[in-house]
């Protein structure tokens, strides 16, 4: 695992502090790693979604020229 600084608030340590052995967690820092884990999963998710929309808007100008030869003026004297 690389070494990076997370900086905090007061409060949030306080929350940290205070309630990290009620949730169950051995420490604060494997509290911090699943917290760490969970945003990364996040973040995840929302640069596939935007990927995926991207790709969504591409793939939809590739297929306009199609579409717009069908719908052409003479396309009901065809």
């Amino acid at each position: 695992m690389i070494p990076q600084k997370v900086q905090l608030t007061e409060g949030e340590l306080e929350i940290i502090e205070s309630s990290y052995q009620e949730l169950g967690y051995k420490s604060k820092s494997a509290y911090m790693r699943a917290a760490i884990r969970e945003k990364i999963r996040q973040d995840r998710r929302t640069l596939r979604e935007l990927k995926r929309r991207r790709a969504m808007k591409g793939y939809g100008k590739l297929l306009e020229p199609a579409f717009e030869s069908l719908e052409a003026e003479d396309f009901e004297d065809r």
